[in-house]
């Protein structure tokens, strides 16, 4: 089934290319550890959710980009011909001369209803080309003005009109310290429409994945585009295919789907979050070595002390044994950030990942009365 992405403002189509572009590298790189057989087969699932193709084999993106000044786009679209591997359809981009000017209400009420027709029909023309649609994945800000006000009353169309195709929506938080003075305001006026319309938002904070590109990827000047790549490696991490439990070579085809059936219990509870480890600079990578089990322990930890990144775990904290801290205990557990999340999902990739024992590492969290079961998704490719 497929996915058709929505790139909404700078920050979205911005954030999009370097997800497309780490989707399309990573299903088209070397074979690693998988056979042939299996790597034709990730090939052809990753293609089926994300790219469609023309009669000379070109691979083309199968995403609708928005914006209200035609800058980034351009530079969008440049990017992905010069690529030489993939590209967008020139035929599925909408921009216009005046931006929103970081007014949150102007995207929503001025751009959104003027341009409605001319962005939904687009959206239709993208989903007609699929065989089977999984549903929506929009990107967008929630700082500026285009990506948050046109994002929200986009969503909000998506939902009137496919009503029964999932969405998804990536928001990115933006910093504590950011230029947009009204950025705040900005953040809950996008949160407060998206809950209503939207069936799960995924939530990057720039604060934290600038930590991770400073503290682990050791870069010493951190530009957006760093920020971006880190983005798309989490994202691909999650929206690659995995295995169902059927077996070998039968990759779960409702990508959207699976990852809502376990992490949106109820309608209510939609926000999520990604946690990846290992996760370090290409120089480091090379000249570092890991055990399914050490890198388990690190995660398991990570969750139940709700550490955002790898470095600065707190291991003092542990879930209580009864699955609900005692009266004497609360203030403590409070004190040290215990993580209250209802539902968690783990994703597997790597070299004999089938060895890897979940159980020894995540029985005990299964005591939290936070949540009944855990989800395990595995793929070694």
């Amino acid at each position: 089934m497929s996915i058709v992405t929505v790139q909404l403002g700078q920050c979205g189509n911005q954030i999009g290319f370097e997800v497309f572009d780490a989707l399309f590298s990573d299903a088209h790189g070397p074979q690693g550890h998988c056979s042939k057989r299996e790597n034709e087969a990730y090939q052809a699932s990753c293609k089926e959710r994300f790219f469609s193709e023309e009669k000379n084999g070109v691979s083309i993106a199968r995403a609708v980009l928005v914006d209200m000044e035609s800058k980034v786009i351009n530079q969008t679209l440049s990017k992905a011909v010069q690529s030489g591997r993939w590209k967008y359809s020139q035929q599925s981009c909408f921009c216009q001369k005046q931006g929103s000017g970081n007014n949150w209400a102007y995207g929503y009420s001025v751009h959104g209803p003027r341009h409605e027709d001319s962005i939904m029909n687009l959206i239709q023309k993208e989903v007609e080309k699929c065989d089977s649609l999984s549903g929506f994945f929009i990107i967008m800000s929630m700082a500026g003005g285009t990506g948050s006000g046109l994002g929200a009353f986009i969503t909000q169309n998506l939902q009137d009109q496919y009503s029964n195709s999932l969405k998804m929506n990536h928001n990115i938080w933006p910093y504590g310290t950011g230029e947009v003075i009204v950025q705040n305001y900005n953040s809950i006026l996008t949160l407060s429409h998206l809950y209503g319309s939207s069936d799960a938002l995924l939530v990057h904070e720039n604060d934290i994945v600038h930590k991770i590109c400073a503290k682990l990827m050791n870069i010493k000047q951190i530009s957006f585009n760093d920020i971006n790549q880190v983005l798309a490696h989490q994202l691909g991490s999650v929206f690659q295919p995995t295995y169902s439990e059927e077996g070998s070579f039968h990759y779960r085809r409702n990508p959207l789907g699976d990852l809502m059936e376990n992490l949106v219990p109820h309608p209510e509870f939609k926000m999520l979050g990604i946690r990846n480890i290992p996760q370090m600079s290409e120089n480091s990578l090379a000249y570092s070595t890991f055990t399914w089990a050490g890198l388990l322990k690190h995660l398991r930890q990570m969750l139940i002390s709700n550490a955002k990144m790898e470095e600065g775990i707190d291991w003092q904290v542990q879930p209580p044994l009864s699955g609900r801290p005692t009266l004497g205990k609360m203030a403590l557990n409070k004190k040290l950030c215990f993580n209250t999340s209802v539902a968690n999902l783990v994703v597997l990739r790597g070299k004999d990942v089938h060895s890897a024992d979940l159980e020894p590492t995540f029985i005990s969290t299964r005591n939290l009365e936070l949540k009944k079961k855990t989800f395990w998704i595995v793929s070694h490719c």
